[in-house]
């Protein structure tokens, strides 16, 4: 679907081979023009980008990705390589990484599972298999367990129900069920939340927590937290509040990323990242509803130099 909530648009006139040129000056010789490289690579759009490395390699016999990750450093250049990696493969690389090695990163496995909509997943899995020749369940059961492991699985097997019409019987006996496997229970049974969260529809499940609100006197939220805890807890209310809103989910995680002492600096571009041609804009508008101040203002009080100048750009405006 052609996405158009997004800060970053195709920049027109547009000129990959000027561009191309532009960027190999900047990193010529003796210095880098920062400022350069982050104005032509937050204005362009992905497609846009890929046709500038296309060019710069058939330019001048280098490539453009090789040469930022030896002219910039740090958060910078992360950002800078970040948005050069082609859109398609954006979130399969972000969950190989987050299950390579040493230690799983869930934080990583559950922002990407819990918002993207079935079919973006099952893009996920092909690429995944293309790019890596690895299978993405098999590599993800390998590395996660129990009921954590188990939603992860539901939620890769991306056959959530489609959106037609609710059925109000079954919106009463899902919130039921809820009730009584969470509120009600000494310990709770968990695999109902994740069959029910995993698998019915977004507008279906927005009723059931209407419904569950109305019985129990509790928001889901509240009893998950009650209820659970850990990984599967971060997963369950990741897929609540994706459910409710992605873009909310969004701007939630941004303002943690940057809430309190030391910025969570991966997650801040991922997210930047990845929903700048998605869905930026509302997530702005969620933002500032949300946290008393605009992600823009709060980006400007926690990031520094080439690099806030460039998540800035990414931003697109403030909301005040």
């Amino acid at each position: 679907p052609q996405h158009t909530r997004g800060t970053v648009t195709a920049f027109a006139p547009f000129d990959a081979r000027a561009d191309a040129e532009a960027l190999r000056k900047a990193m010529k010789g003796m210095g880098t023009d920062e400022e350069t490289v982050l104005t032509i690579l937050t204005t362009r759009n992905n497609a846009q980008r890929q046709e500038i490395a296309s060019s710069f390699k058939t330019l001048f016999g280098r490539d453009l990705v090789d040469d930022l990750k030896s002219e910039l450093t740090g958060k910078f250049e992360t950002l800078m390589v970040s948005l050069m990696r082609p859109a398609y493969i954006f979130d399969a690389h972000a969950l190989k990484h987050a299950i390579k090695g040493a230690g799983t990163n869930e934080k990583v496995l559950t922002e990407i599972l819990a918002s993207r909509t079935p079919a973006e997943v099952q893009n996920i899995k092909q690429v995944y298999q293309q790019e890596y020749e690895a299978n993405l369940e098999d590599k993800i059961t390998g590395e996660t367990s129990g009921h954590f492991q188990r939603l992860l699985v539901v939620l890769l097997q991306a056959n959530r129900d489609p959106d037609v019409g609710v059925d109000e019987a079954l919106v009463e006996q899902d919130a039921q069920v809820l009730f009584r496997a969470g509120e009600l229970k000494w310990g709770t049974d968990e695999e109902k939340f994740i069959t029910i969260l995993g698998t019915r529809s977004v507008s279906h499940l927005r009723r059931v927590f209407d419904k569950y609100m109305t019985i129990s006197g509790f928001q889901i939220e509240e009893t998950i937290d009650r209820e659970t805890s850990g990984d599967l807890e971060k997963l369950l209310l990741a897929v609540v509040k994706c459910i409710r809103s992605v873009p909310a989910y969004f701007a939630e995680t941004l303002y943690y990323s940057m809430k309190g002492a030391g910025t969570d600096d991966d997650t801040l571009i991922r997210v930047m990242v990845s929903r700048s041609e998605v869905d930026l804009l509302d997530i702005r508008r969620e933002f500032r509803k949300n946290f008393a101040k605009s992600l823009y203002q709060m980006i400007q009080k926690d990031t520094s130099g080439d690099y806030r100048k460039a998540l800035l750009r990414l931003c697109g405006g403030d909301d005040d």
